[in-house]
């Protein structure tokens, strides 16, 4: 009664805003205070049908009840803000609704692994993903993070400069080209695996050159890809202004790199695979912007099944 005296709203419009144990849960408690069916009073949107919460809730349970549990090691430069990662964090609670699984995240910065063993901070993950991210700091230590997921066939996903990384590693460990780097971070590499297009040398005006939104992007039958999409297009949004250079696309494919993702207009390398690997996938646009709670991201909701996979069996596997 007093905040509804302060407030200037009727006593039955007061309602209680308690904690949840997620945020998803939110909608439900609301719910449960009769929210919906007051602002619908007073905006007098009468004869509106109950709405059907069944599949909220069931999801809610999922994600305070899984059946299952995987940890994901996430190394990336701004850990110290983890709210910089919270498309990604919020895909990964889908991914695991969508796999009835809990997905833990170990957070990694990524400049820690230029100075300390790998496997002192990502033993015991059940998954590896290298998130997006600008400037030359921590690089290095991404480069041998997914080197370690590699060789120990631990699942693998990289988004935009994890793709980088991803590509950069394969060329120097598998391809034999040493000091092949990305032009971002170092202008003078022998092999410029990762470069600008050609008509953005020279510009320097970041935001002007970068390339936003959304493109299409044909899919490879029979890939990850396609098994996440089961699409022969999908559209995905970019942020992002170099790529894989095309002048190594035949170099890093003849050591076992599998391009299965490329732009529907351009050609430019948009998804790669090694089909060696139990999985292991990078893309270069961000599947997370458009995940949502109920339809997780494709790419995200197969990596967590594939760390599934790994935690129940797969780990003896890949240390063998």
């Amino acid at each position: 009664e007093k905040i509804s005296l302060f407030c200037n709203v009727s006593p039955e419009a007061v309602i209680e805003d308690a904690d949840c144990d997620t945020i998803y849960q939110v909608p439900l408690a609301l719910h449960e205070g009769g929210l919906d069916r007051i602002v619908m009073s007073i905006l007098r949107l009468h004869g509106q049908r109950d709405i059907d919460l069944g599949p909220w809730r069931e999801m809610v349970d999922t994600i305070l009840n899984p059946a299952s549990e995987v940890e994901v090691a996430l190394v990336g430069k701004y850990t110290h803000l983890r709210d910089a990662y919270k498309s990604v964090i919020e895909a990964f609670t889908h991914a695991g609704v969508a796999n009835r699984s809990r997905v833990r995240i170990r957070w990694v910065e990524s400049s820690r692994l230029e100075a300390e063993e790998p496997e002192a901070l990502l033993a015991g993950v059940h998954g590896l993903h290298v998130p997006g991210g600008f400037g030359v700091r921590g690089i290095e230590g991404m480069v041998r993070a997914v080197r370690w997921a590699r060789e120990r066939r631990v699942p693998f996903f990289g988004i935009c400069l994890g793709l980088h990384c991803a590509a950069i590693e394969f060329a120097r460990a598998v391809c034999g080209l040493e000091g092949a780097h990305s032009t971002e971070f170092d202008p003078t590499t022998p092999h410029p695996i990762i470069d600008l297009l050609p008509e953005q040398r020279g510009d320097i005006a970041m935001g002007g050159t970068m390339r936003l939104g959304a493109y299409e992007c044909r899919v490879v039958d029979g890939s990850r890809l396609w098994e996440a999409y089961h699409a022969e297009r999908l559209s995905e949004r970019h942020r992002h202004r170099y790529e894989v250079n095309d002048a190594y696309r035949a170099r890093l494919e003849s050591g076992g790199l599998r391009v299965t993702g490329t732009d529907a207009e351009r050609g430019l390398v948009e998804v790669i695979e090694l089909p060696a690997h139990p999985w292991f996938l990078a893309c270069q646009f961000h599947p997370e912007f458009k995940s949502r709670p109920r339809k997780a991201a494709p790419l995200f909701r197969e990596f967590v099944r594939a760390a599934g996979e790994y935690a129940r069996g797969g780990a003896e596997a890949g240390r063998a």
